[in-house]
């Protein structure tokens, strides 16, 4: 394989030193499309892998701001015109020959976290530290990116010893898990046979795999919006509609549902904005929360539960209101036969040295609904762990990781490549 550390390296860093939140992935899109293009893939964009009805919480605003950043930076105006504002793209590269079809997703971008200022951190030390302020790639995303494109520049090398075809699917906004629904109704993994997709770090450390990670939970991100009628606190609090009230009440209620009786499932309200002055009666209320179920019913109960009581709340109050789901995963199994491959081939490389074969999971992810549908539709998914040591927890100003994992993801996507597609 023409591919050696120093490339991964040099990418994970370009891409980390750009970070770009869920939805506004405009420059990382428009690279990821450059170097994929170089390479020989067809690169899908836009409506080819969105399907518009199932975007969630996609902020216009962002978006547009991002948009001139990304031209600010230099993004290919080219691959701008074909994405239709909407980030993430499929690498496509058909062999010509029958076979089976392979899915492998990757996760673009970035978390709402300003990088640490120590010079002891090593993105500071090397000088690739973001450069969008209160924006960090502190999740291992970039590291996900370069994995794929390691991925993507063997297959173009070796595509004359494989067989059937290959997607790449750089997803948006896996962070809130709102990218992935949008791609799965797009249809573009439909026809896979096999769905593979990773994270970095998490629970494991360098020299160590998750091949079978469980009790991945379904969720329903959901906000609830109150809209009332302002009137004077003092003079005319009867000529109000107090939102404040209506949405305080909410969360009461909320937190109240009845826990299923099939199994774990848990609700949180995190935000709860509201009013405009203490004189007046407040006209307007925001809720952000979350459900979540060890299953798919048991989470659709929860949501339904949430918006009973968001309606029954309204007309008590007398208030108008919306709902908006804003993000959602669901629980999967991972499928025996690509775990038991993934055991096999990380222990062929010489830097693993324990495969964990059971782990749980007890979170959310939305690479999940793209492994369920490929699942629903008659193929085989896995998501697993590569195990790679950190300076801090995901999602910290301090996060680093240990970049000789990157080689080892390569090689594992490209041992099971050889097992699956090849002559």
């Amino acid at each position: 394989m023409i591919l050696d550390y120093a490339q991964l390296v040099k990418w994970r860093r370009e891409f980390h030193r750009f970070p770009e939140e869920g939805w506004t992935e405009f420059w990382t899109t428009t690279r990821i499309a450059d170097y994929l293009e170089s390479m020989g893939f067809e690169i899908l964009l836009g409506s080819q892998i969105i399907h518009r009805d199932f975007v969630r919480g996609r902020n216009n605003i962002l978006v547009e701001k991002a948009l001139v950043r990304a031209i600010e930076y230099g993004a290919n105006q080219k691959w701008l015109d074909k994405m239709e504002q909407y980030t993430g793209c499929v690498a496509l590269l058909d062999t010509g020959r029958p076979g089976k079809t392979m899915a492998l997703r990757f996760d673009i971008d970035c978390v709402n976290v300003d990088e640490s200022k120590s010079p002891d951190h090593l993105p500071n030390k090397e000088g690739f530290a973001s450069l969008n302020e209160g924006l960090m790639h502190a999740c291992g995303h970039d590291s996900h990116i370069t994995i794929g494109l390691g991925v993507a520049l063997w297959i173009s090398q070796n595509k004359d010893k494989l067989n059937g075809k290959i997607k790449i699917v750089f997803q948006p906004a896996e962070e809130g898990v709102r990218g992935a629904a949008a791609i799965a109704a797009s249809g573009i993994v439909d026809d896979a046979d096999y769905f593979l997709s990773s994270h970095i770090g998490f629970c494991a450390d360098s020299g160590t795999v998750v091949s079978n990670p469980r009790n991945f939970l379904s969720t329903s991100k959901i906000d609830i919006r109150y809209q009332g009628k302002p009137a004077h606190a003092g003079a005319a609090p009867h000529l109000g509609r107090n939102a404040l009230l209506a949405a305080a009440h909410a969360v009461t209620q909320l937190h109240g549902i009845a826990r299923h009786g099939d199994g774990m499932s848990r609700i949180n309200v995190g935000v709860l904005q509201a009013g405009e002055g203490r004189n007046v009666i407040p006209s307007f209320a925001r809720l952000q929360l979350e459900v979540r179920g060890e299953n798919k019913a048991i989470n659709e109960y929860m949501t339904q539960q949430v918006m009973q009581i968001a309606k029954g709340i309204a007309i008590g109050f007398d208030v108008a209101y919306e709902t908006e789901i804003t993000g959602e995963a669901v629980d999967m199994v991972n499928d025996l036969e690509l775990v038991k491959l993934v055991e096999e081939i990380a222990l062929q490389q010489p830097q693993i040295h324990e495969v964990k074969d059971d782990y749980p999971f007890n979170a959310s992810e939305d690479a999940t609904v793209l492994g369920r549908r490929v699942q629903e539709h008659g193929g085989k998914a896995i998501y697993f762990i590569l195990g790679a040591d950190r300076t801090a927890g995901h999602h910290q100003a301090e996060f680093d990781f240990d970049e000789k994992q990157l080689l080892t993801g390569v090689n594992i996507y490209v041992g099971m490549m050889q097992r699956l597609l090849s002559h």
